[in-house]
């Protein structure tokens, strides 16, 4: 575990890693007030990079705008990294870090003294975004240590049979899974969300029509499944592309956080 002092409102920041390698550990943003100060936070973010889910150094460089903020705003915020593709993940390492990051943030109280989680949602972007929902199946599954109140997708690729068809990000999806559809059918079955809505846990899509990274029609096939399996689920549209949704200066953010307040029930500040 290594404690670093952020600014911005952020009081601190510690790393704590769940695995041997060196790309496995989950950086914690309390929240603004928290702990030692006596506040309570407004709830906890477990916030998810994307890249269809391979590796590039530059996506964890240190706390993220998104984190950052976050935390000033109130809510303790767990910003993971995990292996992917290039650098030892895949299937089924990639998942396995996720659900491993956010086992953590159960035991974390020893070494964390004084943290508050109230409810906690998953957040994430594009590849992140997938994993987010992917991760709320599995807690509402009880493979989790920590339950998970709902998630945000910001532009998630989360129907990977339709994102192998669409040839989205260059094979990306077959090769996360070791294969197309037809050659290993059950990991499309296991890792999309598109295929085990749980009617019992709540999802905010939020996505760009202008996205050509990964179309709208992702959002749009994965709400058409949850609504046929009586999952609370919304999409909210904005005109943007897909990096916009995780610009926290963009118009959009403000869907973001209206989706992380509705799913923690926080009040605005």
């Amino acid at each position: 575990m290594e404690a670093r002092a952020y600014a911005g409102g952020v009081e601190s920041a510690q790393r704590f890693t769940y695995g041997p390698d060196p790309l496995q550990f989950v950086d914690l943003h309390r929240a603004a007030g928290d702990g030692a100060a006596g506040g309570d936070p407004l709830g906890t973010v477990i916030l998810i990079h994307g890249g269809y889910w391979r590796y590039d150094p530059t996506y964890f460089e240190g706390p993220t705008p998104m984190a950052r903020e976050f935390a000033r705003l109130g809510y303790t915020t767990w910003q993971v990294e995990y292996r992917a593709m290039g650098a030892r993940g895949g299937w089924p390492e990639t998942l396995q870090d996720v659900a491993a990051a956010i086992d953590l943030l159960a035991t974390v109280s020893d070494a964390a003294p004084g943290l508050q989680l109230g409810k906690v949602v998953t957040v994430g972007h594009s590849a992140g975004g997938h994993l987010a929902v992917w991760a709320l199946g599995e807690s509402a599954a009880g493979a989790l240590g920590l339950p998970i109140a709902g998630a945000v997708s910001l532009a998630g690729v989360l129907d990977l049979r339709l994102a192998e068809r669409d040839n989205l990000g260059r094979r990306a999806v077959a090769n996360f899974l070791g294969g197309t559809s037809d050659e290993v059918p059950e990991r499309y079955d296991t890792a999309s969300p598109a295929e085990h809505p749980v009617a019992d846990r709540a999802v905010r899509l939020i996505h760009g029509t202008g996205d050509d990274v990964v179309p709208v029609s992702q959002s749009e096939a994965y709400l058409a499944a949850a609504l046929r399996a009586g999952q609370p689920a919304t999409l909210e549209t904005f005109d943007g592309d897909h990096f916009d949704v995780i610009d926290i200066h963009h118009p959009s953010w403000q869907l973001t956080l209206a989706a992380v307040r509705a799913l923690t029930h926080s009040p605005q500040r």
